[in-house]
């Protein structure tokens, strides 16, 4: 057979080219955001928990936060290509020992993240099936399903996904500002109040508790970068994606979170989201527009969250093909299909894991919704806002040694600002864990959960020092992605 009529190993080097566009790549970023989740479950738990009423403020003011970050994250999307952008970026700004130890955070963060979604799928879905034909499986048995189908999907081709997610995603969005026009039209007898926008509603006491808890909506707006190998024209695709999905879920979220006060007064949406929890949206909207479009609404909740689990498996198994490429973990992960270029071993990985977090939580009994979704999302989240933070540090550390003729307010400005920014909302976030996990403050899994990640850290720098003293070959290659396999470090 002449070679040129061979088909291509199974085990490749690299991921599908030129399949994503700008519009397939924010699809992934805010799907992983979980519009409707959010809106439904993020923002009334935020009014009920912290009495803060400067919600909307807040998720514009996050939102300016992140497109900073973005500055210096794009800019160095142009110089550094890869799957695993985290950990590839740690690696080329901080030394190869920081990118592993990046990389231990990015895999706890995101499986936590992905996996934490079997929880709420199925005690999602449970009242509507309830209601349709009068009984339920239990939440496990639901979860299996959204397991199965995610697997499946996550072995195609990755713009077959981006498909799936556009459909669900538009759905969602749409129902989401459908139930925002209902509010709006059925003002609280005082009027139309706009003090949601007020930042003094936002700096008062449980500022930080409340930005805590919204903070996880932005989640997945790093996505971009993962699927930079992927794009047509990245250059143009990352950044405008980026800058989109960011724009979109800020504005969004924001429009949406003020709108849910319009009915109440900013003075009863404390009280409303108290007594009605994620049951507050939902219930607004079978007032307003009828029991139709409540139900629509929670089947939408539903399929949110299948695209938010679509999103991150698919972002997941690429951070673990990214590391068995370059042999960080075993090369087994660095493989891709032959016919989908889909990351399968790593795709297939996720697929275990969610196997045995579904098989240990039905078995103990656990509650799906608090003890899987909300304590895995915490977890995660946190995570998330460390790697933001390396990341923004790791790129004024690129660029001081390759300039590259970049702007100082892409290379240095932008990211400082972001640091603090960022480094501020960490810490707000540990202060207030126990608030965002819904334990008492004497809990002793608010700090053991945090304490994870320097346990990781540490980890990763032992296996780092490791590959150098053993296999030196593959530690000279860490961070360079496609070419750790066409020819590495030189």
């Amino acid at each position: 057979m002449p070679l040129t009529d061979q088909r291509p190993s199974a085990v490749s080097a690299a991921l599908a080219k030129d399949r994503l566009g700008v519009p397939s790549v924010v699809f992934f970023v805010v799907s992983a955001a979980a519009p409707l989740m959010v809106v439904a479950g993020s923002v009334p738990t935020a009014y009920a928990v912290t009495g803060v009423i400067g919600v909307p403020f807040g998720f514009l003011l996050l939102g300016a936060i992140f497109a900073l970050f973005a500055v210096g994250y794009v800019t160095m999307a142009r110089h550094v290509v890869n799957a695993g952008a985290f950990y590839a970026y740690a690696a080329q700004g901080l030394g190869k020992t920081a990118g592993v130890a990046t990389a231990w955070v990015a895999l706890l963060a995101y499986n936590a993240l992905q996996l934490g979604l079997y929880g709420i799928i199925g005690s999602g879905a449970e009242p509507l099936l309830r209601d349709w034909f009068g009984a339920s499986p239990p939440w496990w048995v639901i979860g299996l399903f959204a397991w199965g189908l995610t697997g499946l999907l996550g072995l195609l081709r990755v713009d077959i996904n981006g498909k799936v997610l556009s459909v669900l995603l538009v759905s969602e969005i749409a129902v989401v500002l459908l139930f925002d026009l209902g509010d709006l039209l059925n003002a609280a007898p005082s009027g139309i109040s706009f003090e949601g926008f007020n930042p003094g509603a936002l700096f008062v006491t449980g500022v930080g508790a409340a930005l805590a808890t919204v903070v996880a909506g932005f989640a997945g707006i790093e996505s971009s970068v993962v699927f930079a190998e992927e794009s047509k024209d990245r250059r143009r695709t990352v950044p405008v994606a980026t800058y989109l999905g960011i724009g979109i879920i800020a504005i969004l979220y924001s429009f949406s979170a003020w709108a849910q006060t319009v009915p109440t007064g900013p003075d009863g949406i404390v009280r409303a989201a108290t007594d009605q929890g994620p049951l507050l949206v939902f219930n607004q909207a079978a007032t307003h527009m009828g029991a139709f479009v409540s139900t629509l609404g929670s089947v939408l909740f539903v399929t949110s969250s299948l695209a938010c689990m679509i999103a991150f498996h698919n972002t997941t198994a690429r951070y673990i093909f990214a590391l068995g490429r370059e042999n960080v973990l075993p090369s087994v992960f660095g493989r891709t299909s032959a016919r989908t270029a889909a990351p399968v071993t790593g795709s297939l990985l996720q697929t275990a894991l969610g196997l045995i977090v579904i098989t240990v939580y039905a078995i103990s009994g656990a509650d799906p919704v608090t003890k899987l979704f909300f304590t895995f999302g915490a977890f995660g989240g946190l995570g998330l806002l460390t790697l933001l933070t390396v990341t923004s540090i790791a790129v004024i550390a690129f660029f001081s040694r390759n300039p590259a003729g970049e702007t100082a307010w892409r290379t240095r400005i932008a990211p400082v600002l972001s640091i603090v920014a960022l480094s501020v909302i960490i810490g707000m976030t540990l202060i207030n864990f126990d608030t965002v996990l819904g334990v008492p403050s004497d809990s002793a899994i608010r700090w053991i959960l945090p304490g994870i990640f320097p346990v990781a850290i540490v980890f990763g720098v032992v296996w780092a020092r490791v590959l150098k003293a053993t296999r030196p070959e593959v530690y000279a290659n860490i961070g360079l992605g496609a070419q750790a396999v066409g020819g590495g470090a030189k």
